[in-house]
């Protein structure tokens, strides 16, 4: 009994010490971090943003462009299913009795069954992709460095549309999600 409430007293005075550890430190609140330090609203009412992934771009928008998927029509082989009819002797057995009275008869029977087979039959034309639909954004100021200009970036419809709607120059923050954008069409 006593060991019980040992434990338990135990269990309770670690909560209460990780309960303490989580507070806000005794007027430390005033102090940003750059991180959500509650949930979601500061001592003051008004809502914190976390720091910005370090994969999150920044700059000026200076140009937007699409990117149209581009296909190729090219051949294949065509395959076709081929089959054919065969046979195949299958064994069966039957056991009567028990003890030395026992007897085992067999038989076999033929069963018939279709064998199929993919062969190429000439050649098909189909639409190849070369390259895929890309949405693309073109920054300048780009982190705040004024000598990185006109960096093209590969992002989402989501972002490509935001970007669109923008004006020239608007301040924009994205994570692209690539920069396989090239500078010609």
């Amino acid at each position: 009994m006593f060991g019980k409430r040992l434990l338990v007293a135990g269990a309770t005075a670690v909560l209460i010490a990780g309960l303490g550890a989580c507070g806000d430190g005794g007027g430390a609140r005033g102090a940003d971090t750059g991180a959500v330090t509650d949930a979601g609203q500061g001592s003051t009412g008004t809502v914190q943003e976390a720091s910005p992934s370090p994969d999150t771009v920044s700059g000026l928008k200076d140009s937007v462009r699409h990117l149209a998927a581009k296909t190729t029509r090219a051949t294949r082989p065509h395959l076709v299913r081929k089959c054919t009819s065969a046979t195949r002797q299958v064994r069966h057995t039957q056991r009567t009795g028990t003890g030395t009275h026992r007897t085992t008869r067999t038989w076999y029977t033929t069963e018939r069954y279709q064998s199929c087979k993919k062969v190429r039959s000439g050649t098909e034309t189909y639409t190849r992709t070369v390259r895929s639909q890309r949405w693309c954004v073109r920054l300048d100021d780009v982190d705040g460095d004024t000598a990185r200009d006109d960096v093209w970036y590969q992002v989402t419809r989501a972002t490509y549309d935001e970007a669109h709607g923008a004006d020239e120059h608007a301040r924009m923050e994205f994570t692209p999600t690539g920069t396989d954008c090239p500078n010609t069409r």
